[in-house]
């Protein structure tokens, strides 16, 4: 059984913290379905420990979890508390909007928390200037980019890639694969090449599932195979998404174990690589 980083997973408190789409303000069109009660509860260390018991995750990068905008800092300061408390998470990646006139205050804020390790935005645009001017100040802390953004965005992904090129940029969710047809596959794959030729850049496979199907290895294994294809083993984390994912994949099992079937004809560095060491490499995480 390999060891595992679980590069990207979300813990929630429903009753202390603000969390409007789990709270009052409900997504609309949400990539896994309108319905997503189930995910509406308290998730916390003891909660993913005990989902991932039959895995060996020796440590978790946390991903902020669209904590109330207004003062995303907070979220970083209960992580540090909850990492302090239970010894998970191992990393976190913050929330700021690079647009925003105190961003220089917002990111020296999250600075302040020393698991903080990159910096998360879902952008509308990554070529405006006074974006790109919030965007400037992550080197200064050291801080990396996690990009969430679809495919199709990931020709403007590239530009800004070349352009900061002190400045690792974290695809997530695998570039948001949602159509599986042939000719969105290819369309998806060229998007991925023309990112992945920048040097600056990495991938998280994740967020697999998909609306009103299981998660399976047949669903899943051409995007995990192209996805590493493209990037390499040197540049590719395995992540679980959780409990995000549970709307789509019964169990973490599923998830983690699919992808070990996906590379179980990898050597055994390459899949350590996969499930280990890029995520304690790029994130910094010393056990």
């Amino acid at each position: 059984m390999p060891e595992i980083v679980d590069a990207h997973q979300h813990f929630w408190d429903l009753g202390r913290n603000p969390y409007p789409w789990l709270q009052d303000q409900p997504l609309q069109g949400f990539r896994y379905g309108d319905d997503y009660e189930a995910i509406k509860r308290n998730y916390l260390p003891d909660d993913y420990r005990r989902d991932a018991a039959k895995q060996n995750v020796i440590a978790t990068v946390h991903m902020e979890a669209e904590w109330a905008r207004h003062d995303p800092v907070a979220e970083s300061a209960w992580l540090q508390e909850i990492a302090e408390r239970h010894g998970l998470p191992n990393a976190v990646v913050g929330w700021a909007d690079f647009a925003r006139p105190d961003i220089a205050e917002v990111l020296a804020g999250h600075a302040q928390y020393p698991l903080l390790r990159s910096i998360r935005q879902k952008p509308i645009s990554m070529a405006d200037p006074e974006w790109r001017q919030g965007y400037a100040l992550l080197a200064q802390h050291g801080f990396h980019y996690d990009l969430q953004a679809p495919w199709g965005q990931l020709g403007e992904a590239a530009a800004l890639a070349r352009d900061f090129p002190d400045t690792l940029i974290i695809l997530n969710h695998t570039g948001l694969p949602v159509d599986r047809d042939k000719a969105a596959l290819a369309a998806w794959r060229a998007a991925l090449e023309e990112f992945a030729a920048e040097r600056n850049t990495a991938i998280k496979i994740s967020g697999l599932g998909q609306s009103g199907q299981p998660w399976t290895v047949a669903a899943n294994r051409r995007v995990v195979r192209e996805a590493i294809e493209v990037f390499g083993t040197g540049r590719t984390m395995f992540a679980s998404n959780w409990p995000v994912d549970s709307l789509a994949a019964d169990s973490l099992d599923t998830v983690f174990d699919g992808f070990a079937e996906i590379v179980a004809d990898f050597g055994e560095v390459e899949r350590r690589r996969l499930f280990r060491d890029n995520a304690m490499e790029i994130y910094r995480i010393s056990l």
